[in-house]
């Protein structure tokens, strides 16, 4: 944490990364602590802990979505972009200190849909889904809403494995997407040529 950080950004990043290893119920004196700032001070900050829980969450998502989707200069085949979100998934689980999806986890935690972090994490997961589907509206897929859904839910799927059994994922991911997008006709350039 840099030393110029204003007390805002060293409870953002705090808590960023206290709720992701240790969840959203961790104290707020444990926070303030790892931030440096008074409990005084994070409430003049921040209206309350879910606010912060919501703002941390909010904060650190384009920093995620740029480590998992493939930037606009990208100029693979749409199936290929989909499949790197899989691939730097595998690699992120492979880095070690994976915890699963910062989105789901929280929301599998607060457990209220309407908790401002669930509104939060939502609003990431629909990104990642709606990436999904612009790159298989470019690739022509029949049901790009319906296959965008299914490719977040074996991205989470994946997450979700990853953390349960504590080991990499070798691929498993992008091999049951590319599974997947095959199925819906959208092949390998190479096997269409075949």
């Amino acid at each position: 944490m840099s030393t110029s950080a204003t007390p805002r950004e060293r409870l953002l990043d705090a808590a960023g990364e206290l709720f992701y290893r240790d969840g959203v119920n961790i104290g707020v004196d444990a926070l303030c602590k790892a931030a440096g700032v008074s409990k005084k001070s994070m409430y003049q900050l921040f209206r309350s802990k879910d606010e912060l829980i919501a703002e941390s969450l909010a904060s650190r998502g384009p920093a995620y979505q740029t480590l998992l989707q493939p930037g606009p200069e990208d100029d693979r085949s749409p199936r290929e972009r989909i499949l790197a979100v899989f691939e730097r998934q595998d690699a992120m689980v492979a880095g070690g200190n994976y915890l699963g999806c910062p989105y789901v986890s929280t929301a599998v935690e607060l457990k209220n849909p309407e908790h401002p972090g669930s509104v939060v994490a939502r609003h990431f997961k629909q990104q990642l889904t709606d990436f999904f589907h612009r790159e298989l509206v470019k690739a022509g897929a029949e049901d790009p809403s319906t296959l965008a859904v299914q490719l977040t839910m074996i991205f989470d799927g994946a997450a979700a494995r990853a953390v349960v059994r504590a080991q990499p994922l070798n691929g498993i991911g992008a091999a049951t997407a590319a599974a997947l997008m095959e199925a819906a006709g959208l092949h390998a350039a190479e096997l269409a040529f075949r």
